[in-house]
């Protein structure tokens, strides 16, 4: 069964002035530059209608074919998130204790970090993003069929970095959070077969006493490269 082409209209695209451009890309990039992976959270609400415009904001990603295969699951339920909690750490220190590679902890080391995930329950919200392995499609006759779905992970991976990057917009703190295995996510939330856990992201607030490592990002030099 093949698809109908989509019809093509007109771009609605606003073209700025060169300072308009130079300072919307500036402005942008210092708002996140200072964005951290935040891992102590405190427990104020986030305004009603944040997290939904964010997705919409994530959900407007490119993606291959246009087949937009994510699926995003807000939990804000205390009893839910403990249950999340629980089975992440359970997965954490069998990856700690006995998965990972002496070189992988090493090269974890200087973030303190370690098999124990407060943020779970200590931030507001939690929004699990799932890759749509494929998609499923109810045809006339009832049956439901299988669709093929191209670059998931590369589509997933970009519009969770435009979510990051709407959170941060909005004035909230993040963590990509990637536990490993994740079948647990996919069980708990009661997702169907066709979804994989792709990361976890506490949202929220930080914490008055939130304190992150003192890292450094990569001069502009040493990851642009300009070819004549």
């Amino acid at each position: 069964m093949s698809e109908k082409p989509y019809p093509f209209i007109p771009l609605d695209w606003p073209r700025l002035t060169d300072a308009e451009s130079q300072a919307r890309a500036l402005a942008f990039r210092q708002s996140m530059a200072r964005r951290r992976s935040v891992r102590h959270f405190s427990p104020e609400p986030i305004p009603q209608g944040v997290l939904e415009d964010a997705i919409a904001c994530a959900a407007s990603a490119p993606s291959g074919a246009n087949q937009q295969p994510w699926t995003f699951v807000v939990v804000t339920e205390p009893a839910l998130k403990a249950r999340l909690r629980e089975a992440a750490e359970a997965e954490e220190r069998e990856s700690y204790e006995r998965r990972m590679s002496p070189e992988w902890l090493e090269a974890l080391a200087p973030l303190g970090t370690d098999w124990h995930k407060p943020h779970f329950t200590e931030a507001p919200a939690l929004i699990v993003v799932f890759e749509q392995v494929y998609g499923l499609r109810q045809l006339p006759d009832g049956t439901v069929k299988k669709v093929k779905h191209y670059y998931v992970q590369e589509s997933v991976g970009i519009a969770v970095g435009f979510l990051i990057a709407a959170l941060t917009q909005a004035g909230l703190a993040t963590l990509t959070h990637t536990p490993s295995p994740m079948g647990f996510l996919s069980e708990v939330l009661g997702r169907p077969e066709n979804e994989r856990a792709f990361a976890v992201l506490p949202v929220g607030y930080p914490a008055p006493e939130a304190r992150v490592p003192d890292i450094q990002k990569k001069p502009l030099e040493e990851v642009l490269v300009r070819r004549p």
